[in-house]
């Protein structure tokens, strides 16, 4: 139950159109709703703007299918990560409407539009690294952002992502996503005044210990407002630039 629904809860209720069973009804599944394996946090999006998101490794797809079905009777735009073509055809099988990511590993159910408020641009060193850049952008895209792509400009080839620069400089939040030597965040975070998301990916030769190199570095930028989240961590990354964009749009 999202904010929309709490107020409409709320005025359904002042205006005699439901009594007060009814609304208790309701609200009981506030905060949370037990299936025996998991507690839906159906709260989540009265408290922080976002419903809840499935991580499907770990989990059956009848349990993923399970939880996404009690989240979308409530909430547009309910994501699962980590998703394979096993929880695809589940979510299909469940007649659940919705959008599957193959290379992102993202399924969206009861996609929507919704309104894009400011700017994210998601850039990424590499082809390589493009399931994760694909994770944020579309994590971003369902949280309501307006999203711009900036892809295979890493540092190699450093004429790419300048050419890029006035689409970099207005953005309100840059998530930035590299392997290798995971130098890309440094490099924006020096080229302009927009706070840096750094996203470490499993991408790289051996030395690269499965993106360790690549974390490191990114710890270690001397790039003022560069923040890092953990390897491959294109949804969590989303969050904080959307958190960062829309706080930008309300001061606007």
């Amino acid at each position: 139950m999202d904010r929309e629904a709490v107020r409409k809860l709320l005025a359904d209720l002042a205006a005699g159109r439901i009594d007060v069973d009814t609304a208790l009804n309701h609200l009981r599944r506030l905060p949370y709703e037990d299936l025996g394996f998991a507690k839906i946090d159906h709260h989540r999006a009265v408290r922080t703007g976002a419903a809840e998101a499935v991580f499907c490794p770990g989990k059956t797809p009848e349990q993923v299918v399970a939880i996404l079905a009690r989240l979308a009777r409530d909430h547009p735009n309910v994501i699962a990560t980590r998703a394979g073509a096993d929880v695809a055809a589940a979510v299909t099988a469940a007649g659940l409407p919705h959008a599957y990511h193959a290379d992102a590993r993202l399924v969206i159910v009861r996609p929507e539009r919704v309104e894009a408020v400011g700017l994210i641009v998601i850039a990424a060193a590499g082809t390589a690294d493009l399931p994760v850049a694909e994770e944020a952008a579309l994590v971003a895209e369902a949280l309501g952002n307006r999203v711009e792509r900036v892809y295979d400009c890493g540092v190699a080839g450093l004429h790419r992502l300048l050419g890029h620069y006035d689409l970099l400089a207005d953005a309100n939040a840059i998530v930035a996503v590299a392997g290798m030597e995971g130098a890309l965040p440094s490099v924006i975070g020096g080229l302009v005044d927009r706070p840096v998301i750094a996203v470490p990916t499993s991408v790289g030769y051996g030395a690269s210990f499965g993106g360790i190199a690549a974390l490191l570095a990114m710890l270690n930028s001397c790039a003022p407002g560069v923040s890092v989240v953990n390897i491959d961590n294109g949804y969590g990354a989303a969050h904080q630039a959307s958190q960062i964009n829309h706080l930008v749009a309300k001061i606007r």
